[in-house]
């Protein structure tokens, strides 16, 4: 039932309520609601459900069907979470050519010279340079928005609390995993997944030289067989990707366009993968602070102890700083209504 239909249907079936009234002479009031409508934000792309509903009273009724058609017009509309349980069948426009783009590697890594917002220069400059090739160092076009996302090469234990933090903080967080990290933590993926993370492909194998060294076909197996086994065991459509050790290439970019995702690089990162060499925890938490910044992507490797420690300091600080973790799932749909 479309709202033109029920504002139709309440102002005629208040008009016969009147006249009704009118000739029994009785003065009984009546709730009358319509069937909840389903509206969409432009802007935000978010998914808005609410009640539409008018009250009739019977003492003014004739005077009363203005207000209550403009009542039920704008009804009562809440915030919906949208539905990323699936994640997204992610189709972007293909890049030709593959096999003639440079396969030269290019290690990634950003420099400490910061523009006026604390932003890394040098990742709005890569951001400028490979806009083309579907890819993310920084969300430059954030304000006061950061992403917290996870390299999950292995399980050490720290993940689920982790999982507890975001949740009781209500922060949401892109998880890229490998093969095995799947096959071997199945239930932690599911909770990921469940809780409304967003889960990223890491790779089949993680190869050490990067994903740039493979050949354009083994470089598709890498991405390929991972989204496939996910997408049978968990019903479920990764989107975003994330290169083994930084390193890329034009044609790397190219291969991983055209396999249905979007390059997630990152603009804060530190030595937090040491297991046996883990930064203080009241260092740690100062670094990730003191390097905020609108758009931020940070890096964050599950493996460490001490992030699982501070990670919900870090969180309250951001807060507090004006900052807001971003939803990437949501990130992602915004960018799609608007291509």
């Amino acid at each position: 039932m479309n709202k033109m239909f029920k504002k139709s249907f309440m102002l005629g079936a208040l008009f016969i309520l009147g006249a009704l009234l009118c000739c029994c002479g009785k003065g009984e009031s009546k709730d009358a609601s319509s069937d909840s409508g389903v509206s969409a934000d432009a802007s935000s792309d978010v998914i808005y459900f609410g009640d539409e509903s008018a009250d009739a009273s019977s003492d003014a009724a004739a005077s009363s069907n203005a207000s209550a058609s403009a009542d039920a017009d704008e009804g009562s509309e809440e915030d919906s979470a949208i539905d990323l349980s699936h994640g997204i069948d992610y189709e972007p426009e293909v890049i030709d050519g593959v096999d003639g783009l440079s396969a030269e590697a290019i290690p990634w890594g950003y420099t400490q010279d910061r523009d006026e917002d604390n932003r890394p220069v040098t990742a709005l400059e890569f951001q400028e340079k490979y806009a083309d090739y579907n890819v993310d160092f920084i969300v430059d076009d954030a304000d006061d928005q950061i992403y917290l996302t996870f390299d999950e090469g292995y399980e050490n234990g720290y993940t689920p609390t982790i999982l507890d933090t975001l949740k009781e903080k209500g922060a949401t967080g892109v998880f890229f995993v490998t093969m095995d990290y799947v096959k071997r933590n199945p239930d932690l993926v599911r909770r990921m997944i469940d809780e409304g993370h967003v889960v990223g492909n890491h790779t089949v194998h993680h190869p050490s030289e990067g994903l740039q060294s493979l050949s354009v076909a083994d470089q598709q197996a890498e991405l390929n067989e991972l989204h496939e086994y996910v997408k049978e065991n968990f019903d479920y459509d990764m989107f975003v990707f994330r290169y083994p050790t930084g390193k890329f290439s034009e044609q790397s970019l190219a291969v991983v366009n055209n396999c249905g995702y979007r390059s997630v690089f990152w603009s804060f990162a530190y030595v937090d993968w040491d297991t046996e060499n883990q930064l203080d925890p009241s260092e740690a938490l100062e670094t990730l602070t003191n390097a905020l910044h609108p758009g931020a992507i940070y890096l964050i490797h599950a493996v460490s102890e001490t992030n699982s420690k501070i990670l919900g300091d870090f969180i309250d600080n951001a807060y507090e700083k004006g900052f807001t973790t971003g939803d990437y799932g949501e990130l992602m749909l915004q960018r799609m209504s608007s291509e």
